[in-house]
């Protein structure tokens, strides 16, 4: 079980939605292309099941994304996903979209990015989360980095720290263990 800050668990508390970039973050940032130029992403399995977790404690979790890929579109269906926001270089004005869509405050909101184009995001939300493969700079403007890279266990210990913030994470850890 992972241990966060108590002043981290805190601002995870109200978090009703949690907003993730894709590469980098939900990928380890790696772009692997066929030779006929179909792209390939490698996604954690440990990360959709915490996504799984938070949407059925019912967390909406969205992606935004500065790039356009199908791979991402086809993970975020598998996994229920239905906030897909891809192509957003420039994210503020889709996140204050989303934020107007789900009636919103930016303090409910939690967002994971690894770049400077997240920046803008992250000095807003209520719960800015950085991971340890991204730009360093990023991690300036963050409540929170993970233990995990991105791509590989990152954003399952995001939805394990919000999961602990509302007090749930031991009832889903008790809920498994008695299985």
């Amino acid at each position: 079980m992972f241990r966060f800050p108590p002043e981290v668990l805190a601002k995870a508390k109200p978090i009703k939605l949690l907003l993730l970039d894709v590469d980098g973050v939900l990928t380890d940032g790696s772009i692997i292309l066929t030779g006929e130029g179909e792209e390939i992403k490698i996604f954690s399995v440990l990360d959709g099941t915490g996504i799984k977790f938070l949407q059925r404690a019912g967390v909406i979790v969205g992606i935004l994304s500065g790039r356009i890929s199908s791979a991402v579109k086809h993970r975020a269906r598998e996994l229920g996903i239905e906030l897909v926001y891809q192509g957003e270089l420039a994210k503020v004005p889709a996140y204050e979209r989303i934020l107007k869509e789900l009636n919103l405050k930016d303090e409910e909101v939690s967002y994971a990015g690894d770049d400077w184009l997240d920046i803008p995001i992250l000095k807003r939300v209520g719960l800015a989360i950085g991971v340890p493969n991204g730009w360093p700079p990023v991690n300036n403007y963050v409540h929170y980095v993970t233990s995990k890279e991105g791509g590989k266990g990152a954003v399952r210990e995001i939805c394990e720290l919000i999961l602990q913030g509302k007090g749930l994470w031991e009832s889903y850890l008790q809920g498994f263990l008695s299985l």
